[in-house]
């Protein structure tokens, strides 16, 4: 494309608007449009920058005068503009395709149905402790796109979900990293599981003999979809359950890492992140990290000192002996089964929002072994309620996170533990899987 060309950004949020930023410092005609409201704080830089933009409403005549169009993750394909600007032949491409057009940096790009926003954060407090020019982006941070706009890193970490993954097609990862595939989502895959995988692969696409690629050698999905593909990319398996030549595996308690003849162990208790799908991620990091020569000192500083992201198996308070766990970005059954697994008390379970087509018999044995109640905190709890009131005693309905905390409280005992894991999105009664986590951590603060 050439400058001048008209560019249409759909959606205004952070992606939105650092590729706004972005496309105009390119010299590019840009249009943002947004069908709801925008944040009074994007519109103040868009309109600082005399960038044009509307809200609340798709102007066809604009749109689709583009030449390109540049569409917000959360933008699902079956929207009707969508729909629309692909019957015109217009390209559309996501915010990281268009940065990386831009960039020079090298790239350590992260996937998986869970745990990646941990690895992500963990990854960039390695590099950056190391001393490495390192920018964070993609669903975590600052607009990737912004970045490259106004900033001048040589390396970026970037959180890829599978959403900005679909609509990237000359992008390559130097570093790609997938850590697991479990349902999720499933309502913007026509429900095939094999669509969804295959978007997760897309973290592939592209790599050369020259790149490398970090996977889970525990994982089944990943696994037999490994075996359907070829790679150019250099292989680097992590496992808690095989040793591995090159990559990283578990013995004895203690993380092994290796790549092209270099060695580094340490011992798991030594880990910031504990439970064993933390160990996983820690050894994900730990690869990228020794690819790009993070000092062995310095990585054993960073695993061992970092802290884990909020709404992410937070602890938010003991009152009277009772432990309480803000696990709100837990939005599947897959990242349910982690925190449950990591629990070694009775546990008082808080789960429930909007179902994404949730298969929970995955849970069965854990809460049979741990979970003494359920409170539901959800408009619609029906579906927790057919599958679990043959395996727990007491199944509760609350309306808001102040009744739900209220009630967990009085159903558990000393020496229990109170978790806020829902399985599910938020958006029923939150704004956002956040806003559920402070509005829990608020009224536990108020116990």
């Amino acid at each position: 494309m050439a400058a001048k060309d008209k560019i249409v950004i759909l959606g205004a949020g952070e992606s939105g608007v650092g590729s706004a930023i972005l496309a105009q410092k390119q010299g590019f005609d840009v249009f943002v449009s947004d069908f709801g409201a925008i944040a009074e704080k994007y519109k103040n830089e868009l309109a600082a920058r005399g960038i044009r933009f509307e809200e609340q409403q798709h102007t066809e005549e604009e749109i689709l005068s583009a030449k390109e169009v540049v569409k917000s993750p959360g933008i699902p394909d079956k929207a009707p503009i969508i729909k629309k600007i692909g019957e015109k032949g217009i390209n559309i491409i996501s915010e990281i395709e268009f940065a990386a057009r831009y960039s020079k940096a090298k790239t350590i790009c992260i996937t998986g149905s869970n745990g990646k926003t941990t690895t992500t954060m963990l990854t960039y407090h390695i590099l950056k402790k190391a001393g490495l020019k390192v920018g964070l982006a993609g669903n975590v941070g600052q607009s990737f796109a912004k970045q490259v706009a106004e900033e001048n890193y040589d390396y970026y970490v970037l959180e890829l979900s599978s959403f900005q993954l679909d609509n990237m097609y000359e992008f390559r990862a130097d570093i790609a990293i997938l850590l697991n595939i479990t349902p999720d989502h499933l309502d913007r895959y026509d429900y095939k599981m094999q669509n969804y995988v295959d978007s997760k692969f897309r973290i592939t696409q592209n790599q050369t003999e020259a790149d490398a690629f970090i996977y889970c050698l525990d994982d089944e999905e990943t696994m037999k979809e490994m075996a359907r593909r070829q790679f150019k990319a250099r292989l680097y398996p992590f496992s808690l359950e095989n040793k591995v030549e090159q990559g990283a595996y578990l013995t004895n308690e203690t993380v092994n890492i290796q790549t092209d003849k270099t060695t580094f162990s340490m011992n798991i208790s030594e880990l910031a992140l504990q439970g064993r799908h933390n160990v996983s991620n820690s050894m994900a990091a730990g690869i990228a990290s020794r690819l790009l020569e993070v000092r062995s000192d310095s990585l054993r500083e960073s695993l061992g000192d970092f802290q884990n992201v909020p709404h992410r198996l937070e602890h938010v308070a003991k009152i009277q002996g009772i432990e309480f766990i803000n696990d709100s970005k837990a939005t599947n059954v897959n990242s349910v089964w982690f925190a449950l697994e990591s629990m070694h008390t009775k546990v008082v379970w808080i789960a429930g929002g909007v179902d994404k087509g949730n298969d929970y018999s995955m849970l069965f044995d854990l809460v049979k072994d741990k979970v003494k109640a359920i409170v539901c905190l959800g408009k619609d709890n029906k579906k927790i309620h057919d599958v679990f009131e043959d395996r727990v005693e007491i199944i509760v309905n609350t309306g808001s996170a102040q009744e739900a905390v209220n009630v967990a409280y009085h159903l558990a005992a000393k020496g229990d533990t109170v978790l806020l894991s829902p399985a599910c999105a938020s958006f029923d009664l939150f704004k956002s899987y956040e806003d559920r986590g402070d509005q829990f951590k608020a009224a536990v603060k108020e116990l």
